[in-house]
């Protein structure tokens, strides 16, 4: 079995990354995205975390959440999150997710600023939309409406947000 490490740095910023179990489009149907909602809300009341940016797409979703300063854990959060997304559809088949997920621990402001416009673009990426507003399933309307992004953001993005390649 292999012995995967996690970065452990409490109070972190995590880009995360979870799949539905062989790509299954299961978030095309409106009770699966209401059951991943209510599991995000129930996970938050019990540990507590900062949803920062959030996409979600048929066959995965993209999560940027900061944890408390004196919490690291965010492989609980993730396999809760999974657990009762999963309990609140009983009719699907199991299983709903991928047995793994992908992370990676947000370096510094730069790189989260990167990360918040790769989940944003994402959308656009998977040739789902043209604009990424116009994906309904995103965290971009809240940060519009905050004043974080422009209406319109992603239109004529540049070749480094079209297409992921800002990672070193």
């Amino acid at each position: 079995m292999a012995d995967y490490r996690r970065s452990h740095l409490p109070g972190g910023t995590f880009f995360l990354t979870l799949v539905t179990h062989h790509r299954t489009p299961v978030f095309r149907q409106p009770i699966a995205i209401n059951a991943l909602r209510a599991a995000l809300r129930r996970v938050r009341q019990r540990y507590p975390f900062v949803l920062d940016g959030v996409v979600v797409l048929p066959d995965h979703l993209h999560l940027l959440l900061t944890l408390p300063t004196d919490d690291a854990d965010f492989p609980t959060r993730v396999r809760l999150i999974k657990y009762h997304t999963s309990r609140r559809l009983p009719t699907m088949q199991p299983p709903l997710w991928q047995r793994r997920y992908w992370e990676h621990t947000v370096r510094d402001g730069e790189d989260f600023r990167r990360h918040l416009d790769y989940v944003h673009y994402n959308p656009v990426r998977h040739g789902y939309v043209r604009m990424p507003e116009d994906w309904p399933y995103s965290s971009l309307h809240r940060a519009i409406a905050r004043g974080l992004y422009p209406r319109g953001w992603g239109a004529s993005e540049p070749d480094t947000i079209r297409t992921g390649r800002w990672r070193e």
